[in-house]
């Protein structure tokens, strides 16, 4: 309702020209003055909606940079963790690439002595040889050095990752956190509710590592830190009986993703199955529509031992993908390759350092591309 109802006709309302946007003092109907409102508030929610979207236009940008930025600083910093790994496998593939003459026998026995002592292992070793093999027959392939860009390509089609990989993000999810103690596990934890939460997801962490005090008091800073709740219980306590204090917790919470850190070290494997199999049973029984995901992480400097470790626990549980830490350290770089072609399971992440933006989705392009750059050091 207009505040001139009462009149037949407005004196005096400035009616403001479409083109010369003059103002001019006329008397009108109400219909006449309705109408005028109406342009004007349909022009100032225009105007306004066109604010919004600009703001946040402007916040994406600012948010793609930034992330553009930490990515960068993030891939120097894996390629610095890579040196020694680089420099070793460079200087031995650079001798063999150009002390040979042709692509025989010989060329092919050096080739695989440098991929076995850069922690490829044998079996990746003679996969990736195979590949070799059938390309440089396939494309005619006369020169050793030509051999390189061949030997990059195969590494990188072992270690592709699809956005598929990460399914788990955009379901309601539950994710075990396995491996070893000393890899990085507790932090992993915590850098991936971090990451999470910066996606706008609401994260539950579960404390199901109740045999080692310190990782409940870790784990307690990161979910301070990302501003996620905690479920632990008192040290020594049943994991399985945490985990279904998590899961009601996570129900009634309505949280998109449940993070559960677990034991890295049992008495045994058959301990080791029987734990992760009762917080399985658990998860089935409680929450069975809620999507599976299991993170093994694996310390990059360990080389084969890694290997080793990835194998007992895929015998133990159904790993769905990898988290490479401690890149930035002296990295054994190869053996990222032989975890994912051996056990056919993807590199999910990887991590460069003990910073929540130190951890990212694995990019086997840049990975193998850090890993036989050319560039002086």
């Amino acid at each position: 309702m207009s505040v001139y109802d009462e009149y037949e006709y407005v004196p005096q309302v400035i009616i403001r020209d479409e083109k010369t946007g003059e103002g001019v003092s006329q008397s009108v109907s109400k219909e006449e003055l309705a109408a005028v409102e109406e342009r004007e508030a349909w022009k100032k929610a225009a105007e306004e909606e066109a604010a919004r979207k600009a703001a946040e236009e402007a916040e994406k940008a600012a948010s793609e940079s930034a992330e553009d930025s930490s990515s960068e600083g993030f891939w120097a910093r894996l390629y610095r963790g890579l040196f020694k790994s680089r420099k070793s496998l460079r200087e031995k593939l650079a001798f063999i690439f150009s002390g040979f003459s042709e692509i025989d026998d010989d060329f092919y026995e050096e080739l695989e002595e440098v991929l076995i002592s850069s922690d490829i292992g044998v079996q990746t070793t003679e996969d990736i040889l195979d590949d070799l093999r059938t390309m440089v027959k396939e494309r005619h392939i006369k020169e050793p050095a030509d051999c390189r860009e061949l030997l990059i390509e195969s590494m990188k089609e072992r270690m592709k990752t699809t956005e598929s990989s990460y399914d788990y993000v955009d379901k309601t999810s539950v994710v075990f956190v396995v491996g070893v103690n000393g890899v990085g596990k507790t932090t992993t934890v915590g850098k991936l509710a971090q990451k999470l939460r910066k996606q706008k997801k609401k994260v539950l962490i579960c404390a199901a590592d109740t045999f080692r005090a310190a990782a409940v008091e870790q784990l307690t800073e990161w979910a301070n830190r990302a501003q996620c709740d905690l479920i632990k219980g008192s040290e020594g306590s049943d994991p399985s009986a945490v985990v279904f204090d998590a899961v009601s917790a996570a129900k009634a919470r309505r949280a998109d993703v449940l993070l559960i850190d677990t034991a890295g070290r049992l008495h045994n494997k058959k301990n080791l199955m029987a734990e992760l199999s009762k917080m399985n049973s658990v998860i089935d029984r409680e929450y069975p529509d809620a999507y599976r995901e299991t993170l093994l992480v694996l310390d990059a400097t360990t080389g084969q031992n890694a290997l080793v470790q990835a194998k007992e626990f895929s015998e133990v549980t159904d790993i769905t993908g990898l988290v490479m830490t401690k890149m930035d350290g002296t990295a054994k770089g190869g053996i990222c390759v032989a975890v994912e072609n051996e056990l056919h399971i993807p590199v999910k992440y990887i991590g460069v350092g003990e910073k929540v933006e130190d951890l990212e989705r694995f990019n086997a392009d840049q990975f193998v591309d850090a890993l036989f750059a050319e560039e002086e050091e």
